[in-house]
């Protein structure tokens, strides 16, 4: 297939891409660099660096088989304190990748959503059809997304996926993550290992949970970024199928810092914090459906695995004197 990979060369997008080359596909990356790099776009790929509501269209043009759709703002923080920039980076920059896909009769669109549109779960594991409650900006212009594809699957017989993920981290190879803004908590851990930050904030220590710190899933990027190939391939045409991606198991911010100090060999000094408005004590999702309807089964999500990959990429960018 020939794909079109919005953000292709952010984190996500990178391995996804990276995978789909390996695969065999032929592949367009689309990327602004606002928060991607240059160098992260994987080799094989055609690169066209633009806006996406103005560059998307003339790719499509030429004649794409499917879009894999990671161009996206997702800080929560900022969405709440700017949700114009996110209304307008999110769901009409999509709105205009729709229309575009829509003109040019491109068939299938996988699309990057998010455990945020659940907001806070009334059960865990949570599933596919638990209630929709985002508690801030960012999920909700990922849930709004998620609407205007049901809408354009029944009208215009687009065959989409939306894949939301809980927590994603690792590598692949020589693609890893690495914001300017960093908010995910194992590249937090390890940049406190690099000696890039002196401790690790822990969001309140009395939550319900074993340890007293809250639980989330994690999940390797390589298991993502397989899952985005097969949604791909079982996109159907009118259909607009949502799936949860996560690894079905919980560890809590105390697991993790152990983990990262177990990997990196380092003793990552912690720092009580009060909790975070809208934090929940424990978010793990139920993959089922995406095993049951793609055939996919997470394989390289044990935690140290995780930990392991996401250290040697952060590792092999320290100064050499670190």
């Amino acid at each position: 297939m020939r794909v079109l990979v919005t953000g292709g060369a952010g984190y996500l997008g990178s391995v996804c891409a990276a995978h789909l080359v390996d695969t065999g596909h032929e592949v367009v990356v689309l990327d602004d660099l606002s928060t991607g790099h240059r160098d992260a776009v994987p080799d094989g790929c055609r690169f066209v660096e633009g806006d996406l509501a103005e560059a998307a269209a003339p790719i499509l043009a030429e004649g794409v088989d499917g879009v894999l759709h990671f161009a996206a703002k997702s800080l929560v923080g900022e969405s709440m304190e700017h949700p114009d920039r996110y209304w307008r980076g999110n769901v009409l920059t999509t709105f205009a990748l729709l229309e575009a896909m829509r003109e040019a009769g491109t068939p299938r669109l996988v699309f990057s959503s998010t455990a945020a549109a659940y907001g806070e779960p009334d059960q865990v594991p949570i599933t596919e059809d638990s209630a929709t409650r985002p508690t801030n900006t960012y999920g909700a212009t990922k849930l709004a997304i998620d609407h205007a594809i049901t809408s354009y699957a029944a009208a215009y017989g687009l065959a989409g996926v939306s894949l939301r993920y809980f927590n994603v981290a690792g590598a692949y190879g020589r693609f890893g993550e690495r914001h300017a803004v960093e908010t995910h908590l194992i590249p937090i851990v390890l940049q406190v290992a690099a000696g890039q930050r002196a401790s690790v904030q822990l969001y309140g220590e009395d939550w319900p949970t074993p340890d007293g710190t809250c639980i989330r899933d994690y999940i390797h990027v390589d298991d993502l970024a397989e899952a985005h190939v097969l949604a791909l391939q079982h996109a159907t045409p009118k259909q607009h199928r949502i799936y949860n991606l996560g690894s079905g198991t919980g560890f809590s911010v105390r697991e993790v810092i152990d983990a990262c100090r177990e990997v990196t060999g380092h003793p990552i000094p912690t720092q009580p914090a009060p909790r975070r408005a809208g934090d929940p004590a424990v978010l793990v999702a139920s993959n089922e459906l995406a095993h049951r309807e793609l055939g996919w089964r997470p394989t390289r999500s044990d935690l140290t695995r995780i930990v392991t990959d996401a250290w040697r990429f952060a590792s092999e960018r320290l100064p050499h004197d670190a």
